[in-house]
């Protein structure tokens, strides 16, 4: 008795003090969590249609679907954003419709759907409450924000409630970058909201609908938010499990860089999918170690570049080996991607003229927004110059949204 009782001394482990960054991580609850922890009680006796997908899950890994039918309180339908309800599609693509084999819920693809064509979708469900829950990354050309606003728009024609389940934005809460021109709206951005927004998703609704939805087919009549706890704007670090909201966003890093080399999608160069760090690695064939040398004497804030070789197993350059740059964020907090970006397209074009082309469609208008950074960088614009043509928009856009803000 005596040896177990000083083995069982010796093995204590001190109990830990919980301060800080920590102690917010603990904190922080998710709208979906809050619903489940009450057993999904605000859904009984409403017949429910989720938009989700593989990001709509509890701190346990179980997705919420999964819970409300374990809870007794099944959904009518699940619909499918851009990927799918379970992600199995890449960009540009989704699951179709089908009945769901672990829930048997039939699941209805919303992806490329119109505000007519999605209305008649929860019509036919039976649908009489939308509920919301993807994760978002913070940049208004990632899709799903556009899939609620669209979402948004069939529930007003349905006569169905709105209920967005809150999730933080992984990039914060500030807003940077190019307002998008309305001239330039499709389905990477329908609305004039900047590049990198910095609002959660149901502050995004609340600006949906206090906005724009009035003049694009009529609001939501019963809109609400389920707030997060213990999220704040700046911060970054939520202690949640990141689940890839799409197939190339793999990591939290991946978002980070996101909003703004996504705009290389825009120009001939690899955005680094068919890689293992899509979006933080950049490059092309004949790219060689000049370009990371000479962004690094730009003395870009919070960011390092470092001289890599990639051969993509897919998309751009399949099977190729391309040089290029992978980006390596020192300080998130002092890290602009789109500035950075911006920088990376102006150095790369000036160093290789013959390797540079943005893609014949013109695709970097409708990212960026118009095609105001198009013509700059041809023109020869130096980056302050080119991020200090949105300065007085950027400073509009702040000043909207400060109403529909939920979050210090």
């Amino acid at each position: 008795m005596r040896r177990r009782q000083l083995l069982a001394g010796a093995l204590a482990v001190p109990a830990l003090t919980i301060t800080g960054e920590a102690q917010a991580r603990q904190r922080l609850t998710t709208g979906a969590e809050q619903l489940a922890q009450d057993g999904w009680r605000k859904l009984k006796g409403r017949k429910a249609g989720i938009l989700t997908n593989p990001t709509g899950v509890l701190r346990d890994q179980t997705h919420i679907v999964d819970s409300m039918v374990a809870a007794g309180v099944p959904p009518v339908a699940a619909f499918g954003p851009e990927h799918g309800f379970r992600g199995t599609a890449q960009a540009g693509g989704s699951e179709g419709d089908y009945l769901d084999p672990r829930t048997k819920i039939p699941v209805y693809d919303a992806y490329g759907a119109n505000a007519t064509k999605l209305a008649g979708m929860f019509t036919k469900a039976g649908v009489d409450t939308v509920v919301f829950d993807i994760a978002d990354v913070g940049a208004r050309f990632y899709t799903y924000i556009w899939s609620m606003y669209t979402a948004m728009q069939a529930a007003a024609i349905a006569g169905a409630s709105f209920l967005v389940l809150d999730r933080p934005n992984p990039v914060g809460g500030t807003a940077k970058g190019p307002q998008l021109d309305p001239a330039y709206a499709t389905g990477v951005g329908k609305k004039p909201v900047v590049q990198q927004h910095g609002m959660t998703v149901g502050e995004l609704a609340r600006l949906f609908n206090g906005e724009f939805l009035g003049d694009d087919g009529g609001q939501v009549e019963h809109l609400e938010v389920i707030n997060l706890k213990g999220w704040r704007r700046d911060q970054l670090d939520t202690g949640l499990p990141w689940i890839p909201p799409s197939p190339n966003m793999p990591t939290q890093d991946t978002a980070l860089v996101y909003p703004g080399t996504c705009l290389f999608e825009g120009t001939v160069l690899s955005e680094g999918r068919g890689t293992t760090r899509p979006f933080e690695t950049i490059g092309a064939p004949d790219v060689d170690w000049r370009w990371a040398e000479q962004l690094n004497t730009l003395g870009l804030k919070g960011v390092r570049f470092r001289e890599t070789y990639f051969a993509p197993t897919f998309n751009k350059f399949q099977g190729k080996t391309c040089g290029g740059v992978a980006l390596h964020v020192t300080d998130p907090d002092e890290f602009d991607a789109i500035e950075t970006a911006v920088a990376m397209i102006v150095t790369v074009k000036a160093l290789y003229p013959a390797v540079f082309a943005w893609r014949p469609d013109n695709w970097i208008d409708k990212l960026s927004g118009s095609d105001r950074l198009r013509r700059m960088v041809d023109a020869g614009a130096k980056t302050d110059e080119i991020a200090g043509a949105w300065h007085d928009e950027l400073a509009r856009f702040r000043r909207t949204r400060i109403p529909y803000l939920r979050y210090r």
